[in-house]
């Protein structure tokens, strides 16, 4: 253990690696530009602590920007630590933390600033796919270093000192700090997709260390399986009880009912995480129509409808877990899209994203029809038709183009209230009825919902073999 660790910078490298396991590199580089007299200016480490160490027994790759050096500004050496870092985990297969708290470019150093800023782009963009690649935001992170976290798989954000942004709140046309701190972590956790997480430090060093835990070390890693203890079979009794909170289904799920959720302030209306699933980890996306809070009441209400929010949500995780080879479950609970102006400006992209996602990813696919599932929005939500390998339904499930009463009227403009009651009670056996997907062979199984959990943990093994390729290509344009 080096003694820059003493320092901020350090003290938090060494909360977040298991007990004395921290070794630096680097240690003696400083900044070699000698303009605006820099040589005469203390720089210990250039501002940045590199090293690895080790979290739960495995390896990673650690950075920490110390804010008490330069204001931990990035310059050429600066960055030839962070990339020598990158270096070293591509060759080994682990992943790379960044804890970031940075006053931005050194000016002192100009177009070497410059330089060194593309020259960490270069090596985050070489191992997205291939190594983990996770954030912590404790200080400013603003102009150029706000593509860090951007380049990088999961982002986490502490609540009261942490800063993002690529222009500064007072920077923006009508608009100061006080007025909308767009660079807050409420901002950026609510409103841009990019923080998975926010809290104090404490909380999102715990975060970080126990997401690692779940996830691979590289794209290669098929050793990141937990012993199971949890019964395989265990019933999911009160699952239908979580049928609006999804969050709640998906723990129900899940091996000691333990579910990592990610972005939950950004399209609540999609629930997405990792859980374990007879000790292997699983990538669970999920609709969502309601929030209760810890005391069981409903805090929020969020309709039976997907959000272009919640659609590039899912659309993200999915092709991590692609990238990554872990399988993917969806449980499914959609009756259309969110319908307003500001959704109605990104959908159809939004969307777009989120079946390319699902019809380009080749890891194990698993559906589970919770509720209703209606129209264009259930077909995004990893449908036989956009490739899941396996999809079961509950037995109280209704699958269909829409509600059937509404496609009654459709219908039969002119009938009275009686026949319409008739048309749509006809509609609603002849195609909406989960019987009628399943003789169709859009639903594989129709399950009871207290079983989830063992057809789900069955299908997965039975798809642990997988093998499925795509047409050869450089790659895809959506």
């Amino acid at each position: 253990m080096s003694n820059a660790t003493q320092s901020l910078a350090g003290s938090r490298i060494e909360a977040l690696l298991d007990a004395n396991s921290f070794v630096e590199i680097g240690q003696k580089i400083t900044a070699r530009s000698t303009d605006f007299s820099l040589t005469e200016k203390k720089a210990p480490s250039d501002g940045v602590i590199t090293g690895y160490g080790v979290i739960d027994g495995s390896l990673v790759y650690v950075y920490s920007q110390d804010a008490s050096v330069l204001g931990g500004t990035v310059g050429e050496m600066h960055a030839r630590k962070i990339t020598a870092l990158y270096d070293l985990a591509l060759k080994t297969g682990a992943p790379v933390i960044g804890l970031i708290d940075c006053a931005g470019l050194r000016l002192e150093e100009a177009t070497d600033a410059l330089e060194a800023f593309g020259s960490i782009y270069m090596k985050q963009s070489l191992a997205s796919g291939i190594i983990p690649q996770i954030t912590g935001i404790f200080g400013t992170c603003g102009g150029g270093m706000a593509v860090i976290p951007a380049l990088t798989d999961f982002t986490f954000m502490e609540e009261k000192k942490g800063q993002l942004f690529v222009s500064a709140p007072n920077a923006l046309a009508g608009n100061t700090a006080q007025k909308c701190d767009t660079a807050a972590a409420a901002f950026q956790s609510e409103h841009t997709g990019l923080v998975d997480g926010t809290g104090s430090e404490e909380e999102i060093l715990a975060k970080i260390r126990e997401l690692v835990s779940l996830l691979p070390s590289n794209n290669e890693d098929e050793d990141a399986v937990a012993e199971c203890t949890d019964d395989l079979n265990r019933a999911a009794e009160d699952i239908v009880s979580c049928t609006e909170d999804t969050a709640l289904a998906i723990s129900r799920i899940a091996d000691d009912e333990a579910f990592f959720e990610i972005k939950p302030d950004f399209g609540k209306d999609i629930a997405a995480g990792f859980i374990r699933l007879n000790g292997a980890t699983v990538g669970v996306v999920a609709n969502r129509s309601a929030v209760y809070d810890e005391e069981g009441n409903k805090a929020e209400d969020l309709g039976t409808v997907l959000s272009a929010q919640g659609a590039r949500k899912a659309a993200d995780l999915v092709r991590f877990c692609d990238a990554f080879e872990l399988p993917v479950l969806s449980l499914t609970n959609v009756t259309g899209f969110k319908a307003d102006m500001e959704n109605e400006k990104t959908m159809a992209k939004a969307l777009g994203r989120l079946v390319y996602a699902f019809t380009s990813a080749t890891v194990p696919k698993v559906n589970v029809v919770i509720g209703k599932a209606y129209g264009n929005a259930c077909v995004a939500m990893n449908s036989k038709s956009v490739g899941a390998d396996i999809v079961y339904a509950w037995d109280s499930a209704e699958i269909g183009m829409m509600d059937a009463d509404l496609a009654a009227k459709i219908m039969y403009p002119k009938a009275d209230a009686k026949e319409l009651g008739e048309k749509a009670a006809a509609y609603r056996t002849l195609q909406s009825g989960v019987e009628t997907a399943a003789a169709r062979g859009y639903v594989d199984t129709i399950i009871a919902p207290a079983d989830t959990r063992k057809y789900v943990i069955g299908a997965f093994e039975m798809l642990y073999t997988k093998r499925e390729e795509r047409p050869s290509k450089k790659h895809g344009t959506v």
